[in-house]
């Protein structure tokens, strides 16, 4: 796991840029090496750090194969303090995608809530009069807003910026508003399953590349990462 990138790396927290292909934690069925063994073999005292051991310093989480910025807390004191700060919003975290088609506005806000899918290893968008009562459904409101970087014949190279944290939430958004990222073989559609396959990017073009938070002395911090190699030369290829 030597591509793993150290961005900024203090005694209060560790700043990563985690490749493509790598898992942030495990599970009971998964044998795979994840973020988490490298970060304990490499800091050790982040063992005892967090609520879930398993997850230990972990404040947030990029899906398999997204790329991208990540904090990680390696003392109680960070972590409470980067928890709250998540809690309320007041972390910024800014992502880079490429979506199939010409995004028709400049910028645009999406809020369809989000609940875990009949399938129950994606999650699905759900109609804004969604009824509140029905616990079963277990919906989490979501709100994701975007600006045009670039536009191409075939293609719109988006910012990202997501309000909440709901799980595969820019993706689920993207997929809804008639957009699916390139690349995602879970939130897509016919005709971008069709392409997938004759583009085989082999990740999902969707890179965390912007990260702000503040450290334990109230200073604000902020972080940036270019897109990935594979992702950058995608780029030239396309129209």
């Amino acid at each position: 796991m030597s591509d793993i990138k150290i961005i900024a790396d203090t005694k209060d927290y560790v700043v990563i840029d985690k490749p493509a292909g790598l898992l942030v934690h495990g599970a009971p069925h998964i044998k795979e090496p994840t973020l988490v063994d490298w970060l304990l073999q490499k800091y050790p005292e982040v063992g005892q750090v967090g609520e879930d051991l398993e997850r230990p310093g972990i404040m947030h989480r990029l899906d398999k194969d997204v790329s991208g910025l990540m904090v990680i807390a390696k003392n109680h004191s960070s972590y409470e303090s980067l928890k709250d700060q998540f809690k309320n919003r007041i972390i910024t975290k800014e992502y880079t995608a490429l979506v199939y088609g010409q995004v028709l506005k400049e910028e645009d806000e999406i809020d369809f809530p989000i609940k875990r899918s009949t399938k129950g290893y994606k999650m699905a968008a759900v109609p804004k009069n969604f009824s509140e009562e029905n616990e079963d459904e277990k919906v989490r409101l979501a709100a994701t807003t975007f600006s045009v970087i670039k536009k191409f014949i075939n293609f719109t190279l988006l910012k990202v910026i997501i309000k909440t944290g709901r799980t595969h939430q820019i993706r689920v958004h993207l997929h809804a508003y008639g957009h699916p990222i390139v690349g995602d073989s879970l939130y897509n559609n016919k005709q971008s399953k069709i392409k997938n396959k004759k583009y085989n990017l082999g990740r999902v073009f969707l890179a965390s590349t912007h990260l702000e938070f503040n450290d334990l002395n109230g200073e604000r911090q902020s972080f940036s990462a270019g897109l990935p190699e594979d992702l950058t030369t995608f780029l030239t290829q396309i129209k």
